[in-house]
């Protein structure tokens, strides 16, 4: 049974998700109704916790990273200004370089974007890669 993005979050933010089963595409579809249904500062804490619990449910606290979490929220939210869309599905096939999950590689280079402190807290992006 497929379920659209409001159900989605709404088990998303109740944390009656699996980690094992929420994939790449879950991730852009709770980000896009997040950042629908709330403003951005909302958007971003509730999402992030989510994420944060999702990985510490899974036995891998380690794998949250403040820096990605927020960089690609702004980077969804960017992009919902920019051309608004009438639904994700629009949304996501206007976009689909967002389902890279090395889109951000564009402004981060891998040692800045993977280290200890990007996990911590959020890092302005290297322009050089």
């Amino acid at each position: 049974m497929s379920m659209d993005e409001k159900q989605l979050t709404t088990l998303f933010l109740a944390q009656k998700i699996e980690p094992s089963e929420f994939r790449h595409m879950d991730h852009l579809r709770v980000a896009y109704e997040m950042l629908h249904a709330n403003d951005f500062i909302d958007a971003i804490a509730q999402y992030a916790k989510g994420i944060r619990s999702m990985a510490s449910r899974a036995g891998a606290p380690a794998k949250f990273n403040v820096t990605i979490t927020i960089a690609f929220m702004s980077l969804v939210a960017e992009r919902i200004h920019i051309a608004p869309q009438k639904c994700f599905s629009e949304f996501i096939s206007e976009n689909g370089d967002l389902l890279q999950k090395d889109v951000l590689d564009q402004w981060y280079g891998q040692d800045r974007l993977q280290s200890d402190v990007a996990r911590q807290i959020f890092l302005l992006p290297n322009v050089d890669g």
